[in-house]
């Protein structure tokens, strides 16, 4: 029995060095820079065995990129001890903290958004839960209006432009960023109910 359990660590293990490997080569050269082969021979493994834990290329990007996902996710989990607006701030701040240390992942993931269906899927459950967390904090009592989830969705994608531009130029402090994109989110939520009382 010791003989099995040792060995499954021993893989998990090793998939776990597979995918900080490919967060760090998949940060450094673009998508259609790197072949199996390539991440094999910077693995220090054969091809095959690549091949053994990731299907494809395209699997392994994915896998990186969902691993950064979910501690994302992770990190920017509402405290539901505090008001909403406060819950909203705190995980605005988490997110941008996120992105600071994982800079290169970041920019890999919106602008190779197009690169394989599955990374568009990804980058849209982040979105649709991100969304979803905001909308559920400011209609707490029902379901939001379709104006407030459409002004939400739109936010997000003003945000991703913003965050981008951050990373790429690093010439605004990560507080001012903050203060915009918190503003920017109410200003977007009070249009919101301006034009549903107006209907």
């Amino acid at each position: 029995m010791a003989g099995p359990a040792y060995t499954r660590l021993d893989v998990d293990e090793r998939r776990r060095r597979l995918l900080e490997l490919g967060a760090r080569l998949f940060t450094e050269h673009a998508y259609d820079e790197l072949s199996m082969a390539k991440i094999a021979k910077q693995a220090g493994i054969s091809k095959a065995l690549l091949y053994h834990y990731f299907p494809s290329k395209e699997a392994y990007f994915v896998a990186t990129l969902e691993e950064k996902a979910n501690e994302l996710q992770q990190r920017t989990e509402p405290d539901p001890s505090l008001e909403p607006m406060e819950q909203l701030s705190a995980s605005l701040d988490a997110y941008l903290g996120w992105i600071q240390e994982n800079a290169g992942s970041y920019d890999k993931l919106i602008r190779n958004a197009g690169a394989a269906p599955e990374v568009r899927a990804l980058l849209d459950r982040v979105r649709t839960t991100t969304a979803k967390r905001i909308l559920e904090g400011l209609s707490p009592n029902g379901a939001p209006s379709p104006v407030l989830r459409t002004a939400v969705r739109g936010w997000l994608g003003f945000m991703d432009g913003a965050c981008l531009d951050w990373v790429n130029h690093n010439d605004v402090e990560r507080e001012v960023l903050h203060g915009l994109l918190l503003s920017t989110l109410l200003a977007a939520v009070l249009a919101a109910g301006e034009a549903t009382t107006a209907t």
